[in-house]
């Protein structure tokens, strides 16, 4: 726990142990939101700025829809990406290559390199790690999906997978999305679109847990998915069933929002007090997947009104989770435009991340900063105060 803050595939090992020593292109803050009072390069990062437990997370890209892209994999081929992945977060998330089809391409075969490589490198840079995620009805290979199992084959697929990922990395990873998006938008399971489910029941859901905690005790184990970030249907489902679960001592350790926001649409605005009430059964609270889309204009750049607008979503979602006393993990997913899901997912939208394509930093970016910066200072004010009563 921490005081409540007040605040407004091979890959190449040699290649990724390379100096991070690089400063980005900056771009003034935006207004109302101050520089750091430091000019030392520590201090221009947002790991530096965010207050004592608090990690500030971004997805590695790499795997899913950057395979079908004319890049090369970002994590291995690009240099300054990499540094910048490293001297920025605290905290790491695979995209996608934790993610079943990823690695579990084949039954009875796993593919850790990418896994490992990110893991490794996590470790060279005092970073902790998001496993993600071990059920989900999404992304998962055609082996499993098409294949002729029983119900006791496909138990002992999904127990045998999650004793192996999970245990490879014990002591290794902080969190793990465990249930991934179980439940639609009206707050029902996903029982047709979720092969665990429809096959194997929703009691699979608890025992997901159960053997992901008995792979490594230590590690916080997650709910996660998109739309919860408000208090409604969906979110309420997850209450519910949060409820149960604990009440039969299932180790579920946490409720996470994912947090891909829209300016076609409203913040949301009951994102502090949807935290609030997981943080109040007892669960650790985070932000997985912040990022912020917009229309964009013809000529393909956002207008300073779009960049001050998004600048403000980011700084609301990262308040919300400082004022939450468990809310220790704040993630975006991914911090450069040049790798973006989002134009490939969202025709006409994109400039979702905090820094260009080019890693120019937008207003977003300062206004993380900033925000992190304050809470820093009013926690090591409390602190102060403590040690003179």
């Amino acid at each position: 726990m921490r005081p409540i803050r007040l605040v407004t595939a091979a890959l190449a090992t040699a290649a990724l142990s390379l100096p991070l020593v690089v400063t980005p292109a900056t771009a003034a803050p935006p207004s109302g939101h101050q520089a750091a009072p430091h000019s030392n390069a520590k201090f221009d990062r947002l790991r530096s700025a965010a207050p004592d437990g608090f990690h500030v997370g971004t997805a590695v890209a790499g795997g899913g829809h950057h395979l079908e892209q004319d890049y090369p994999d970002p994590f291995t081929s690009d240099r300054e990406y990499r540094k910048l992945l490293g001297k920025q977060f605290s905290s790491v998330s695979p995209e996608n290559q934790m993610k079943w089809e990823f690695i579990h391409p084949e039954q009875g075969r796993y593919d850790f390199g990418a896994a490992d490589a990110i893991v490794d490198f996590a470790k060279r840079n005092k970073q902790v790690v998001r496993g993600h995620t071990l059920l989900w009805h999404s992304q998962n290979p055609e082996w499993l999906e098409e294949g002729d199992f029983s119900k006791e084959e496909l138990r002992a697929i999904l127990r045998e997978h999650i004793t192996t990922v999970v245990g490879r990395y014990a002591g290794k990873i902080q969190q793990w999305d465990v249930a991934n998006e179980i439940f639609d938008e009206q707050g029902n399971l996903r029982t047709e679109e979720n092969i665990w489910i429809r096959e194997l029941g929703p009691g699979i859901v608890a025992d997901a847990f159960r053997w992901a905690h008995q792979a490594d005790p230590k590690a916080k184990l997650f709910f996660n998915d998109f739309n919860v970030e408000d208090i409604n249907a969906k979110s309420d489902a997850y209450y519910e069933l949060t409820r149960e679960l604990l009440a039969q001592g299932v180790p579920v350790h946490g409720f996470s929002v994912q947090s891909h926001l829209s300016l076609r649409y409203g913040f949301p605005g009951s994102l502090e007090e949807n935290l609030r009430r997981f943080d109040k059964l007892g669960l650790e609270t985070a932000i997985t997947e912040l990022d912020v889309r917009m229309d964009l204009p013809a000529n393909g750049k956002p207008t300073k009104a779009q960049l001050r607008q998004q600048a403000d979503y980011y700084q609301r979602a990262l308040s919300a989770c400082l004022a939450v006393e468990d809310c220790n993990s704040f993630t975006i997913w991914g911090f450069t435009d040049k790798y973006s899901w989002v134009p490939v997912f969202f025709e006409g939208e994109g400039s979702a991340t905090v820094m260009t394509e080019d890693f120019v930093r937008k207003p977003a970016f300062h206004a993380l900063k900033s925000t992190l910066w304050d809470a820093k200072k009013a926690e090591e004010k409390d602190r102060k105060k403590g040690r003179k009563h």
